[in-house]
């Protein structure tokens, strides 16, 4: 019996699922034009060469981001995590890269946690991650300086860090959207989509 088919713990969960993220959002702001090219630099991931940024700002606060998520995907309080791209100089939202997450262990017949390989998991992420890569043919041009932020969305009882104040959800009044693929872990299963600004 290989180790492969052995079910995935939360704690493993969380760990693919939080690394996920670190190259999910790396691929979203190199691939949208966020920064300089060579402010990144290239890492072999899922059978995929990607590019992770090299800025330490950016690295810190990116950083910052998944340690929260992580402490809130092991107590199963977060649901959605988004990231906003927005005009740099006028705060317009331009496009919202959102990820469902739902937290919920799957059993099998006999009432056992069900058993994922752990290459299907990775295959199932690198559809997305290709998906984003893909974005860029379908996404109008960023032609202004624009930035990025990152929110998540918890359970309404959760304590939130000083550091993590309220903030606006960036919606964007008239909207195109385009559904990506998910994975699952057979814990946490993430759903993604992307909102763009439509231009008529």
């Amino acid at each position: 019996m290989s180790t492969t088919e052995n079910p995935i713990t939360l704690k493993g969960s969380v760990d693919i699922v939080t690394e996920f993220f670190n190259y999910g959002i790396n691929s979203i702001i190199y691939q949208r034009g966020m920064y300089p090219v060579e402010s990144f630099s290239k890492e072999s991931k899922y059978g995929l060469s990607l590019l992770m940024t090299k800025d330490n700002g950016v690295q810190s606060y990116i950083a910052s981001i998944l340690k929260q998520l992580r402490h809130w995907l092991l107590t199963r309080d977060v649901k959605k995590v988004v990231l906003v791209i927005t005009n740099f100089h006028t705060m317009e939202t331009l496009e919202r890269w959102e990820f469902n997450i739902e937290c919920g262990e799957e059993f099998d017949a006999g009432g056992n946690p069900k058993s994922k390989d752990t290459k299907e998991i990775q295959r199932e992420i690198r559809n997305i991650i290709r998906q984003i890569t893909a974005s860029v043919s379908f996404l109008p041009l960023l032609e202004n300086t624009a930035s990025f932020e990152v929110l998540l969305y918890t359970n309404k009882d959760v304590e939130v860090p000083e550091e993590w104040a309220d903030t606006t959800a960036h919606m964007i009044p008239e909207y195109e959207e385009v559904r990506l693929s998910n994975f699952s872990t057979n814990i946490h299963r993430v759903d993604t989509a992307v909102q763009y600004k439509a231009y008529n």
